[in-house]
C-alpha cells in the first residue's frame, strides 16, 4: 500500500494537516501570521546550511527557525522598533540570505520551486515516519502547552499572577512551530506553509463554541483540504503544494456563504413554484 505514491502523499498531507490546524489556532488568536511567514521564509537558510555542511534538512531548518524566534524575542525586550517592522526586517532579510548562499554554492543543484511550492508527491516511506512522528511530538507538545497557551493568549498578566507562564509557553509554542515547518516544507514548501497554518483555523472559528471544538475542527478542516487538494492535483495536473492551498481556500469561502438563508430561500421559491 504505501509503495503507491499517491496513497504515502495522502498519509503524508493528513499527518502535517492534523497538528498544523490545532497549531493555527494560535497563531489567528494571538495575531501570529506575519510571524509565521517569518519562521517560513527563514527555512530557505536552512536549507542553504543543510547543503554547505552536508547537515541533515529537517535538522538544519529548525535549527534556524528556533535561532530566528530567539533572535526576534531579544529584539521585542530591547524595544525600538514595533512587531511587525522586527518581523519585516527578519523575515525578507532570512530570505534574501538564503538566496545569496545558494548562489554561492554553483556546484550544488538545487530545486528551488520544489523547495518554494513542496513536492508531496515525492514523500518516501522514511519521511512519512518523520511526519506521522512529528505530528506526535507535535500533538503531545500542544496537549501539555494548551492551558497556559491559552491563558497567555487570553491576558499574559493574569496568566502570569496564576503561575502559568505565559512567557515560556510562548518561547516553547514558537518551537513547535518551528518544528512543524521544518517538516511540513516538503509538503508544500516554503512559501505556503503559512497558509496551510492559518486558513484551516480562520475556516474553524465560525463554527466553534469553544477553543477546542475549533482547534479539532481545524484539523479536520486541514486534513479534508489536503485530500481534496491532491485529487485536485490528480485530476487536473497541477502542482499538488498549491492545489491544497487552493482547496483549503475553498473551504474557507464555502464557510462564509450563509448557508441557512440560502436553503431557506430555495424552499421558500419551490413553494412558490408548486403552489397554483
Amino acid at each position: 500500500m504505501l509503495d503507491d505514491f499517491f496513497v504515502r502523499a495522502l498519509l503524508a498531507g493528513l499527518g502535517i494537516a492534523l497538528v498544523a490546524g490545532p497549531l493555527g489556532c494560535f497563531v489567528v488568536w494571538r495575531r501570529m501570521a506575519y510571524f509565521g511567514d517569518t519562521m517560513a521564509h527563514s527555512a530557505l537558510l536552512g536549507i542553504a546550511l543543510s547543503l554547505a555542511l552536508e547537515w541533515s534538512l529537517l535538522f538544519s531548518v529548525f535549527l534556524i527557525s528556533a535561532l530566528i524566534s530567539m533572535v526576534l524575542v531579544l529584539l521585542q525586550r530591547r524595544g525600538g522598533l514595533s512587531t511587525d517592522s522586527l518581523l519585516g526586517i527578519l523575515s525578507h532579510s532570512t530570505l534574501a540570505i538564503g538566496l545569496v548562499s545558494l548562489a554561492f554554492m554553483p556546484w550544488v543543484r538545487v530545486d528551488l520551486l520544489g523547495y518554494l511550492f513542496g513536492d508531496i508527491l515525492a514523500v518516501t516511506k522514511s519521511d512519512l515516519a518523520v511526519i506521522w512522528g512529528g505530528a506526535v511530538l507535535v500533538g503531545v507538545s500542544l496537549t501539555l502547552l494548551w492551558r497556559p497557551l491559552l491563558a497567555g493568549t487570553v491576558n499574559a498578566e493574569i496568566a502570569a499572577a496564576e503561575g502559568q507562564r505565559p512567557e515560556r509557553a510562548r518561547i516553547a509554542f514558537m518551537l513547535v512551530m518551528a518544528f512543524v515547518i521544518a517538516i511540513a516544507m516538503k509538503i508544500v514548501g516554503i512559501l505556503l506553509i503559512t497558509a496551510l497554518l492559518i486558513i484551516p483555523a480562520a475556516t474553524a472559528r465560525r463554527f466553534a463554541t469553544s477553543p477546542e471544538v475549533m482547534a479539532l475542527l481545524a484539523g479536520l478542516i486541514g486534513a479534508a483540504a489536503s485530500t481534496g487538494g491532491l485529487y485536485l492535483s490528480l485530476a487536473t495536473n497541477t502542482p499538488s503544494g498549491p492545489s491544497i492551498v487552493v482547496a483549503a481556500l475553498a473551504l474557507f469561502l464555502a464557510a462564509l456563504l450563509p448557508l441557512p438563508d440560502l436553503v431557506g430561500r430555495l424552499s421558500s421559491s419551490r413553494i412558490r413554484e408548486d403552489t397554483p
